[in-house]
């Protein structure tokens, strides 16, 4: 089985010098992977009481079972992972505020690779690390799959992201986030986040001090999966997808980044 080696963060520790109102209804923060998870749930655990996230597992199919606890509306709890979309998993998060958080393929190609080519990471991707092969057959292989080994990008959206819209939950884009991460300060920012957060709010409002939550739950050094804190990458990975891989990502997924939004 795959493992993901990454340093935990303390934000339980910095919980409590908020004052945190009790959940009223189950949160789930469900994304396709390499989106910015940790980022969206670290953001909202800032709101939450410690005592009501979901420590227990991230949240997927194989588990999902042993999970259930985390989508009681008896005992509401905030809960994220990775869910595909299946008929256990959509009677399981019926009485949830489900959000699906997305990236655009195009970036996610290339978060993708990082991950898989970090020691962050490890797992059946090993034998690709150390420069072995062209960064370019990398990127093909995030976006085409390998065989018996990673999805394609069209299974892992279709599966993680697509089959659930329009069903009830809240679409959730990274870029979004990280625009109004950005300008903390401006009424836009205010306006997004208490959009983003109405599940944790009291009386649907943003408390005095949202803006040190969102800053302290936004801290990059919380988070062991982000880019810069990745361990031991050798490949030079671009910041911007190629031409020839964006064309890629149309044929293999027509059609993708336009349903999410991005155009």
């Amino acid at each position: 089985m795959p493992r993901v080696f990454a340093k935990p963060d303390t934000l339980n520790d910095l919980n409590p010098q908020f004052n945190q109102p009790a959940l009223t209804q189950p949160v789930f923060l469900n994304s396709v992977p390499k989106c910015g998870t940790h980022l969206l749930r670290n953001i909202f655990r800032m709101f939450v009481p410690v005592a009501q996230q979901y420590h227990d597992a991230f949240v997927q199919i194989p588990n999902l079972r042993q999970c259930l606890p985390a989508f009681n509306p008896a005992k509401p709890m905030l809960s994220w992972g990775h869910l595909l979309f299946s008929d256990e998993s959509a009677l399981a998060t019926q009485k949830a505020v489900q959000y699906i958080i997305v990236r655009d393929p195009y970036d996610w190609v290339l978060a993708r690779a990082r991950f898989f080519l970090s020691d962050t990471f490890q797992g059946q991707m090993d034998h690709l690390k150390g420069g072995r092969i062209k960064i370019n057959e990398m990127l093909n292989m995030m976006i085409f799959g390998i065989y018996q080994k990673a999805p394609t990008l069209q299974e892992i959206y279709s599966h993680n992201a697509v089959a659930w819209l329009g069903t009830g939950i809240k679409l959730v884009r990274y870029e979004d986030v990280i625009t109004h991460l950005k300008k903390l300060d401006t009424p836009a920012a205010e306006q997004y986040f208490t959009e983003l957060l109405q599940p944790v709010l009291v009386n649907g409002c943003l408390p005095e001090d949202w803006r040190r939550r969102i800053e302290l739950g936004s801290d990059r050094q919380q988070s062991g999966t982000y880019r810069e804190n990745l361990a031991g990458i050798s490949a030079e990975i671009p910041d911007e997808l190629p031409d020839m891989q964006k064309r890629l990502v149309e044929y293999a997924a027509p059609g993708l980044r336009h349903i999410l939004g991005y155009y």
